[in-house]
């Protein structure tokens, strides 16, 4: 029987498949290593992405300026309002009766304050009229003693009786007396007119201060019965109306809020390590959820926030009591919006946004250091009611003031002399 052969130690060919694929493997995986880190270096690094994006804006709320009742409400949740449109209507009855009473007092201060400087002119009148007295009784006493002089000087020669001298005495007597009571008549009424002047010295009619005060009392009504109905001060959608028919209100009490859908930007929050090359005016490329990739909004960037938002909640972290674990901060960059592609594809409040930085120009300003100078936002629908009653107050002055009152104008320029 013969003997089996030994058999001759073979290197199986897939031992070298295997090296030829590993190896092929472990070059793709460089270039792949060196492809994304060429990227990286001259592309990606230079861009900072987020979705911790929101779009935000400024939300307007509606509150009564004075107390009232709910009689009609004239828009609701979705609805576009102009700047100006009556939103809400209280009750306006008993500012009605406020309003009127207001008027008829100002009236009456008016007229008031007319008969003072009419005082003025009477007791004018009758100050030139005593001058005109006195002036009259000096002449008579003159006349009076020049009278009994020339009696005295011949009583001796026998050339008048004594009688006619007794006579020429009374005469001079009773001429003094009519003098020194037109001089205390005249003393009279000139103290009674600086009396008077105390009252009307340096103002007219309408800037009279109890005029004054009474037109005081006519704005304040004519805004408490403006204020029943409750404007919007800009325009925008209505949103968060909580206000019903016939609810008793009270000043300050949330009605129904605005929101301006020109006026949004978006809040994107980055960690700490992504503001290190984060500048000022830095283009911003940002996606809406609600739209998806194919719209595409252009932005910049305009600061960056003060704190982060741990720094300003409302229950700050402790961090030095007990453990410690650390948490990456995020810090709110705010990005303003092109505002012809928001007329295009308008945003809403509150929604999730995608936003990219390009950082590669980094030589802007970290923090701006430009003071503002203009409001951020401004109404005039305040201004115009103040307009109104102001309107109001002159009518009712030059409704009351009857004919011109140049006399009492001039008044202390006779009574100075």
């Amino acid at each position: 029987m013969s003997e089996p052969q030994p058999s001759k130690p073979t290197t199986p060919a897939s031992n070298g498949n295997r090296k030829l694929l590993l190896t092929s493997v472990l070059l793709f995986l460089l270039l792949v290593g060196a492809a994304w880190f060429a990227y990286w270096f001259l592309v990606g690094r230079n861009y900072q992405s987020t979705d911790d994006a929101y779009v935000a804006g400024n939300v307007i709320q509606i509150t009564p300026q004075v107390n009232g009742t709910v009689v009609e409400i004239n828009a609701d949740d979705t609805d576009f309002v102009p700047q100006g449109k009556v939103l809400i209507r209280l009750d306006p009855t008993d500012a009605d009766f406020a309003l009127k009473q207001a008027e008829a007092e100002l009236a009456q201060a008016v007229r008031q304050a007319r008969t003072l400087y009419s005082n003025d002119e009477v007791l004018i009148a009758n100050i030139n009229q005593s001058k005109a007295e006195l002036a009259q009784t000096k002449t008579e006493a003159s006349n009076a003693q020049e009278d009994l002089q020339r009696r005295e000087s011949v009583i001796s020669s026998g050339a008048v009786s004594t009688e006619e001298l007794q006579h020429a005495q009374t005469a001079l007597s009773n001429a003094l007396s009519a003098k020194s009571a037109a001089e205390s008549s005249l003393a009279g009424l000139q103290q009674q007119l600086l009396s008077s002047r105390a009252q009307t010295d340096g103002t007219s009619v309408d800037t009279h201060p109890s005029v004054q005060v009474a037109a005081a009392h006519v704005r304040e009504a004519y805004l408490a019965r403006a204020r029943c109905d409750i404007t919007a001060p800009a325009a925008g959608q209505v949103a968060k109306r909580g206000v019903q028919i016939g609810q008793r209100i009270q000043t300050g009490a949330p009605l129904m809020a605005i929101v301006p859908l020109d006026q949004v930007w978006v809040d994107a929050n980055f960690k700490e390590v992504q503001l290190r090359r984060m500048r000022i005016n830095q283009p911003v490329d940002l996606r809406a959820d609600i739209y998806g990739n194919k719209v595409q909004y252009s932005g910049h960037v305009v600061g960056l926030g003060a704190g982060t938002g741990a720094a300003f909640s409302l229950l700050p972290a402790q961090n030095a009591t007990g453990n410690w674990i650390k948490i990456v901060q995020r810090i709110p960059v705010r990005v303003e919006l092109d505002k012809e592609q928001l007329k295009t594809h308008p945003l809403r409040v509150g929604l999730s946004m995608q936003a990219e930085i390009n950082v590669t120009d980094d030589s802007g300003k970290l923090l701006t250091d430009a003071v503002r100078t203009t409001p951020i936002s401004t109404t005039a629908q305040m201004d115009s009611q103040a307009a109104a009653a102001e309107v109001l107050v002159k009518q009712i002055i030059r409704n009351n003031l009857g004919r011109a009152v140049s006399g009492a104008v001039a008044e202390t320029k006779a009574g100075k002399s």
